[in-house]
């Protein structure tokens, strides 16, 4: 019986010392992508534009935000005859594809009652367009609720310009100051666009496709194909295009602002979708990544598998901690943060990470007002741990929960509020 119980101690140490070890090698990795998202590289700038775009938007039940936005696009500093506007109103049972056929977009209907959801629409309507006899350099990628900044197309003509095949763009907010929650999303994605896809574009390794402001050029997705249906098709179409060797590289001033939930519940239905999404394609995509990193001795691909890694590496840590609680367990594990890491390693690094959010929001110039939503931020954040637990255990359910949008505002209100925040 002692055999047994030496065995399982053994065991569990060695679990407890691997877990210790992921979690300080993933911790000092993206707290190394913070420090180096602190920069900007010089861009060149000067081409002129040549590049001719087909803009697609996918709308379901949109009647409220679909018209400020096709007019918002109609408005953008780039020559007119060089982009087209299509919208595919899917399954839409209110007047979407009137409001904004009538705004000057070129509308497609779709109605579609087992292939549901924006991977299959956008598939739909890419393949409306290969059938035209117009010809693109590149499709990008909008919301239905979404506003852009009018150099957005000018932005994204460099990056072709420059051999890039498919970029991000900067992941604003439409909405920050409605309510905490907005305020603390948006927090979210700035520190998002700053600390990771900034370090990333960088360090020259590959982006990842945020769902909205995405480029992706025409010969690329003609070869490869769109195929992403999963509930995060944006990150599906990034690791199947990696896998490709196409990576994504990032447009930091090519800014697009997107709607974010109102109330808590409705982001927690939001990023549960978003959690069964990422495990999803984690699951399919996250050893193929690792083994192309290994064949072919590329950081990038190992870097988008961490990425992957995210919501396992989450339920991972909530396990450490848990064991924690339990003290009794204390004295059959080696705790490497406790006898072999000195606590000012640790202070140095938990005072930096505090510290980083502040910087970012300064060096991006975010209004002040909203470092307010640093305070509620923490609770933001703890609240992933359910969320991904719950997302784990229907990762298998494929079934798109639609999120309502309700700001109708114009691009000149985005404007002007900008420079109110900036006096």
């Amino acid at each position: 019986m002692e055999t047994y119980a030496s065995f399982f101690e053994q065991i569990f140490n060695i679990v407890m010392i691997s877990i210790q070890v992921l979690i300080i090698f993933i911790t000092l990795y993206y707290f190394t992508l913070s420090i180096i998202g602190m920069r900007r590289k010089p861009e060149k700038k000067d081409y002129d534009p040549v590049n001719r775009f087909a803009i697609v938007v996918a709308a379901h039940n949109e009647e409220q935000v679909i018209a400020p936005l096709v007019e918002n696009l109609k408005d953008l500093d780039y020559p007119p005859e060089l982009y087209d506007i299509y919208v595919v109103a899917d399954n839409c049972t209110d007047k979407t594809a009137f409001l904004a056929r009538k705004a000057g977009a070129c509308v497609f209907q779709r109605f579609n009652d087992t292939k549901r959801g924006k991977g299959y629409a956008l598939e739909w309507l890419f393949a409306k367009i290969f059938a035209l006899p117009k010809t693109y350099d590149a499709f990008v990628i909008f919301d239905a609720d979404n506003l852009v900044k009018r150099n957005f197309l000018l932005e994204m003509n460099v990056k072709l310009c420059e051999g890039e095949k498919i970029i991000q763009g900067y992941i604003d907010s439409k909405n920050p100051f409605d309510t905490w929650v907005t305020n603390t999303f948006s927090i979210a994605f700035w520190l998002m666009n700053r600390l990771i896809q900034l370090a990333r574009f960088n360090l020259g390794i590959s982006n990842t496709l945020a769902g909205t402001g995405m480029c992706i050029s025409y010969d690329v997705l003609k070869r490869l194909g769109w195929g992403a249906h999963s509930l995060t098709e944006d990150l599906e179409f990034t690791m199947k295009a990696l896998v490709y060797g196409v990576k994504t590289s990032w447009a930091h001033d090519a800014i697009v602002y997107d709607e974010k939930p109102l109330s808590f519940m409705q982001s927690c239905r939001q990023r549960k979708r978003w959690a069964q999404g990422q495990v999803d394609v984690a699951g399919r995509y996250m050893l193929l990544l690792v083994i192309k990193g290994f064949r072919e001795k590329k950081w990038m691909y190992f870097d988008a598998a961490i990425h992957l890694f995210q919501p396992y590496f989450t339920m991972i840590g909530s396990f450490f901690l848990l064991v924690q609680v339990f003290t009794f367990l204390q004295p059959y594990y080696v705790n490497l943060f406790i006898d072999y890491v000195h606590p000012v390693a640790w202070q140095l690094v938990s005072g930096a990470i505090t510290v980083f959010p502040i910087i970012a929001l300064f060096l991006d110039r975010i209004p002040w007002k909203a470092y307010v939503g640093l305070i509620f931020y923490p609770i933001f954040m703890y609240s992933w741990i359910p969320i991904i637990f719950v997302g784990f255990l229907h990762r298998n359910k494929k079934e798109w929960s639609h999120t309502r949008h309700t700001r109708s505002i114009s691009y000149n209100e985005i404007v002007e509020g900008e420079k109110v925040s900036t006096n």
